[in-house]
């Protein structure tokens, strides 16, 4: 028997779990797929395929998440809404890591922090729903609920969960994983060279000037630091990356879920940081069953109606051994919310003494119906509950540790607002999500800078 084929015997495992034993709970969000036994084929095969990341690598930032959880970095977690198989291509994934590192440069320069880059992708093919069913001129047929699972046009062959989607999102995962990692292996994310991640807005943006500063001030900097050491600072030639997704799919993150030679416990090799969503974080459900077992750092996402208590639980379930960099609470309360629901969820964890990164999340609380019919967010909104948020922690005395996002580096135009003021009306002109809107590229830079403003402007100290 080889090292690799060497069983590993858990230590500290929780109680009870077992990667199967989310089966013996309430699973919500979970398709009905009409063939068992091709379920059941399907996830030997995907239990024979490789992981998609390594042990060493969720544990490494799971160290990051405890950094940032200590003030000493700040996470950038962004991505699609969901991914499409379609959109599996290079120009996409290019420009989806171009952006993500032009905010991480802003944040980097303005913060004055490394930055924990975490891209919502590589496996986010799942999405929950309101509704098992979606209804149009009499007709009825299962939601759509991400391409893991059915496909987004109306016809029944579509919209029938089919388990041979699993496999086909692993390989597009791993494709995407493949080109990321080519892409800052080779270079890409230099930051010698930070003009190579523009996308082609620059000169006509309406934050073109403060940006551009920001680059030439960071180029020089560079360039200063090599002059007085004497050498190259090789660090600068790439970043470190991870992924994350909603590991919503439960069949899916079981037979993704390992052990490893040299380490204790499961792993899911799925992704790096795996969440709950607000839809299935209930105490006895089948997602805080199965995530209370695996080793990643885990995220969880709380709406507005989560109480203190609620919150409590949930962190004794999930990180009963309090350990720095396990747990990462993503509020998402909406502007309108944010001010009246934080509050006693960061009052009732800095009392209990409880380890949490707290995350903000101003995409999936300020959702709305424009009057066209089409699903957007107002800028105006994100922004308000990002700022609102800061303040929050701020009044309380805990740390907003980091943001997540919806967010895509294509041109397109699903939120309205921004430096170049979106309407109603523009939302046509490149409408693109199956599921959720996103900012887009503009958008998406000028949060950041905004984050930069508003820490700088809660850390200035109060005049005398």
């Amino acid at each position: 028997m080889n090292a690799q084929d060497r069983p590993v015997t858990p230590v500290n495992a929780p109680e009870g779990w077992t990667r199967s034993s989310w089966r013996g709970k309430p699973a919500l969000q979970q398709p009905s797929y009409p063939d068992a036994a091709a379920l059941e084929g399907v996830l030997a095969e995907l239990q024979a395929l490789p992981p998609l990341v390594t042990s060493w690598e969720v544990l490494a930032l799971r160290r990051q998440l405890a950094e940032a959880e200590a003030g000493k970095r700040f996470i950038l977690q962004g991505g699609d809404c969901a991914e499409s198989f379609a959109e599996c291509e290079s120009g996409t994934i290019s420009n989806r890591l171009k952006v993500l590192l032009q905010m991480s440069l802003v944040l980097v320069h303005g913060l004055r922090l490394p930055v924990v880059r975490i891209g919502r992708f590589a496996g986010q093919y799942a999405k929950p729903r309101s509704a098992d069913m979606e209804e149009r001129d009499g007709v009825s047929l299962p939601s759509y609920r991400g391409d893991f699972i059915n496909a987004p046009e109306f016809t029944p062959e579509a919209r029938t969960p089919d388990p041979r989607r699993m496999v086909k999102g692993h390989a597009r995962s791993a494709m995407t994983m493949n080109f990321v990692r080519a892409l800052i292996d080779g270079g890409f994310a230099d930051l010698h060279h930070p003009e190579y991640w523009d996308l082609g807005w620059v000169a006509r943006s309406p934050l073109a000037e403060e940006y551009q500063k920001m680059v030439d001030g960071i180029g020089d900097a560079v360039r200063f630091m090599e002059t007085v050491t004497g050498s190259s600072i090789d660090s600068l030639n790439r970043v470190e990356f991870y992924t994350s997704h909603e590991a919503l799919l439960l069949p899916y993150e079981e037979a993704m879920t390992r052990q490893v030679p040299r380490q204790w416990g499961w792993f899911n090799l799925s992704t790096h940081f795996p969440w709950i969503g607000m839809r299935t974080a209930q105490l006895d459900g089948a997602h805080v069953e199965y995530f209370r077992g695996i080793r990643n750092p885990i995220g969880v996402k709380l709406g507005p109606s989560v109480t203190p208590d609620q919150a409590l639980r949930l962190a004794e379930a999930l990180n009963p051994g309090n350990e720095p960099g396990r747990l990462v609470y993503i509020h998402r309360m909406g502007a309108g919310r944010v001010l009246e629901a934080l509050p006693p969820l960061l009052e009732a964890m800095k009392r209990e003494g409880r380890r949490v990164a707290w995350m903000c999340d101003p995409m999936h609380g300020n959702t709305e119906t424009a009057a066209s019919g089409y699903k957007t967010r107002r800028f105006e909104n994100i922004r308000a509950e990002v700022e609102q948020a800061f303040d929050a922690h701020a009044a309380a005395g805990t740390r907003l540790a980091g943001v997540h996002l919806e967010l895509t580096g294509e041109n397109v135009t699903e939120c309205t607002g921004g430096a170049r003021e979106l309407a109603d009306a523009d939302l046509a002109r490149d409408y693109r999500s199956t599921v959720d809107p996103r900012l887009n590229y503009e958008q998406s830079l000028e949060i950041a800078m905004l984050i930069v403003r508003k820490q700088a402007q809660i850390a200035q100290p109060a005049p005398l």
